[in-house]
Parts: C-alpha cells; structure tokens; sequence
C-alpha cells in the first residue's frame, strides 16, 4: 500500500495514515443516508464518493462534485480495464466508482463514505478488502421501517410496499458486514458509527507512518 501523508485526529500529526472506505448500507427508509449526512457534517476527515454515471446531468449538478457523467462506450471501457471499484446498472443506466481518485484519496490518508448496497459492498470487499469498512443498518423493527418509509412522503402506498417487500432480502445480508447498527435514534446511531471510525483509523495497519515514529521516540529516526 502507498502511504498517506495525513494523520488521525486522535494521532500525532508526523504519523501518516492511509485512508479508509467506510461504507454504510441499510433497506430503504432504515437511515443510512441521514445517518451520513450527520457525519459529513460533522467530520471534515471524511468525503463522500463521487460515482461515474451513463445518465446525463439533471438540474443543478455539477461535474466531479455529484457525479462523473460519462458516456456509455466509456464506461464500458472502464468496467473492461477494470477501472472501477464497483458498478451496477439501476434501470437503464450505469453507476460506477473509479479506482483512481479513491485510490488517491486513501495514499493522502483521506477517508471515503460510500451509500452503497451489499452488492456494491461484495465488489469492494473482492477489490480493496484491507481498505474497508462496512457497517449495515438495520430498523429497529419492521413496524417502524414501515412508518418511516411513510413518514418521509416521498412515495406513493404501491412503492412503500415494494420497498418493505424487497428490505426483507436487503437485510439477510446483514452478516456479510463488519458492523451492525440498530438505528434506534440518529444522535446514538450517529455516535457509534463515529466510535468504529474513530477505531479503525487507529488500526496499526492503517498508521502507515508508526515505525518511522517509533524509531524517532527510541532516538534512531
């Protein structure tokens, strides 16, 4: 692994730290993508994933920033070359992660959110195991899954039904992941995928810069 050239804020500034992937997943309407807006918001170490995309840009999103738009021959090409970290089609488009600005990304010990589900999560665990992290978040009940996915008004009664049948699939893969979080409330769902990250960055593994610290403490740097 290349090393990184930033540190942990629980650590010394002269330890570089390769980055992470976190990735957060969850069935429909159980609250990972509030979940990680809290975090983006509270957490300036980590950034969100920017995916290449076949669809044409909608109103208002920008380049680079929303997504990579990119034409279809091109992304083939990229799935071909093995350019992307995962992929998967939704409807009639094209959804990927490149390789490249990720693997930047974690060389400047800089940590990336993904809202993936356990398909793209099997795709980056196959591609770049040692560099991830998985959390899956489960409701706390069925009962409740339903309210909220009703709550948030955004869905007709036909659509809710096909979310809460197709969570049921969504949540058997929950073992497939390295954490799992009952999202009771956001502020202690919040708090403790703060506490794995904060974890995980200190890992010995990810401290890419700790021997060259050491042997400065032992007087040999």
């Amino acid at each position: 692994m290349t090393s990184g050239s930033s540190s942990s804020p629980l650590s010394p500034p002269s330890i570089r730290r390769r980055g992470l992937m976190l990735v957060l997943s969850s069935p429909s309407g159980a609250g990972k993508t509030t979940i990680s807006r809290a975090l983006l918001a509270k957490d300036a170490n980590i950034v969100m994933s920017v995916s290449a995309t076949t669809r044409p840009p909608r109103p208002g999103e920008v380049e680079g920033e929303d997504y990579f738009f990119i034409e279809r021959p091109r992304f083939d090409a990229m799935v071909q070359g093995g350019e992307l970290l995962e992929h998967a089609r939704v409807f009639d488009n094209h959804y990927g992660t490149p390789r490249a600005p990720v693997e930047r990304a974690l060389a400047d010990g800089r940590d990336i959110l993904f809202d993936i589900d356990w398909q793209g999560t099997q795709q980056l665990r196959q591609n770049a195991r040692a560099d991830l992290v998985s959390i899956f978040v489960l409701p706390p009940s069925v009962g409740e899954l339903e309210r909220r996915l009703r709550s948030r008004g955004q869905d007709s009664v036909e659509v809710v039904q096909k979310r809460m049948a197709k969570a049921g699939d969504e949540m058997s893969h929950w073992p497939e992941y390295d954490y799992i979080i009952v999202n009771v409330d956001l502020a202690g769902s919040v708090a403790a995928v703060e506490a794995i990250l904060a974890a995980e960055r200190l890992k010995r593994e990810r401290q890419v810069g700790l021997a060259d610290f050491v042997n400065g403490l032992r007087g040999q740097g």
